[in-house]
C-alpha cells in the first residue's frame, strides 16, 4: 500500500514539476532551465542524504555494469523531452503520452529482463491494459 501511495504522489509531482518547468523555459532557455531544475535537485538530495544516511558518495561508482551510472544524463533529457511535450501538447495530453510510454517500455524491461531486471512471463491481462491505455489516449484527444 505504501508503494502505492508513493507512486501517486510521484506521478502528481512529475505532472507538477512539468508544468512549473514549462514557465521556467518561457523565462529562460530550455537547457538554462534544465540545468536550474538538475542543480536545485542535487542540492536537495545533499541535504536529504546529510540529513539521513551520510553513507560514502563515491559509493555510487562501486556499481557494476558502470552504464548504470547514466541514469543522471538520462534524467537531464527526461527534463527536456518533458518540458517540450507539454509546451507543445499540454499538460494533460504530454502526461498521458508521457505515462503510457514510461508504461510500455517498463514492461518491455519486465518481459526481456533487460538491465538487471528478472525477467517476466507474458501476460495478456497487461497487454490488454496496455492496448486500454492507448485507446484511452485516443478518446482523450477525439474532438
Amino acid at each position: 500500500m505504501v508503494g502505492f501511495l508513493i507512486a501517486l504522489i510521484s506521478g502528481a509531482l512529475m505532472s507538477v514539476q512539468g508544468v512549473f518547468n514549462t514557465q521556467v523555459t518561457k523565462a529562460s532557455g530550455i537547457w538554462s532551465a534544465s540545468a536550474f531544475v538538475q542543480f536545485t535537485a542535487l542540492i536537495v538530495c545533499l541535504g536529504a542524504w546529510f540529513v539521513t544516511e551520510r553513507s560514502s558518495l563515491l559509493r555510487v561508482f562501486s556499481v557494476q555494469p558502470r552504464y548504470m551510472l547514466l541514469g543522471g544524463a538520462i534524467g537531464a533529457f527526461i527534463t527536456y523531452t518533458v518540458i517540450r511535450s507539454m509546451d507543445a501538447l499540454g499538460p494533460a495530453k504530454a502526461v498521458m503520452l508521457i505515462v503510457v510510454a514510461q508504461l510500455a517500455v517498463a514492461y518491455l524491461i519486465e518481459l526481456f529482463g533487460w538491465f538487471g531486471v528478472e525477467k517476466q512471463p507474458w501476460e495478456w491481462r497487461k497487454a490488454i491494459g496496455m492496448a486500454v491505455a492507448i485507446i484511452g489516449i485516443i478518446v482523450f484527444k477525439w474532438k
